[in-house]
C-alpha cells in the first residue's frame, strides 16, 4: 500500500460558514457533490487532481454527526504555511499553534475552524 489515506471528511454544523472559511483560508473554490445515498447529506469537495500523489476530501453536514471534538487532524499543504496562518482569524477561525519548525520535515501551523475542528497547514518553507 503506497498511500493508506484516500479520503477525508470534515464534519460541520454550518455549511455556508465552513465553506467560506476554507475557501478563504486556502484561496480555493469547493465544488458541490451529489448526495450518494439520497440521505439529506450536503458535501462540498476540495479541489483535487486524482492523478497526483495525495488525497482530497469534503466538508460534510449530516444529521446526527456534530462537528468538533475529534482526534484526527487533517493537514493541508502549502508553499509557506505563514500565508494561511495570516488568513485564519480574518476568515473566522482561531490560531491554535503559530508557525513552528518540525525540523527536517518543514513547518506547521495548527488552527481551529469555524466549527471547532482542529486542522493543520504544512510547508517545507
Amino acid at each position: 500500500m503506497s498511500n493508506p489515506v484516500c479520503w477525508f471528511e470534515i464534519y460541520v454544523n454550518d455549511m455556508n460558514r465552513a465553506k467560506k472559511f476554507y475557501e478563504t483560508l486556502l484561496s480555493v473554490e469547493l465544488s458541490l457533490l451529489g448526495d450518494p445515498n439520497n440521505s439529506n447529506m450536503l458535501m462540498w469537495a476540495f479541489p483535487s487532481d486524482m492523478s497526483q500523489y495525495g488525497t482530497t476530501g469534503t466538508l460534510v453536514k449530516m444529521d446526527g454527526v456534530p462537528a468538533g471534538g475529534s482526534s484526527t487532524v487533517v493537514y493541508f499543504s502549502s508553499e509557506d504555511c505563514a500565508i494561511e496562518q495570516a488568513r485564519i482569524e480574518s476568515a473566522g477561525g482561531k490560531i491554535h499553534q503559530e508557525k513552528m519548525s518540525i525540523g527536517e520535515y518543514g513547518h506547521i501551523v495548527l488552527g481551529l475552524d469555524t466549527e471547532g475542528n482542529l486542522f493543520g497547514i504544512h510547508s517545507m518553507k
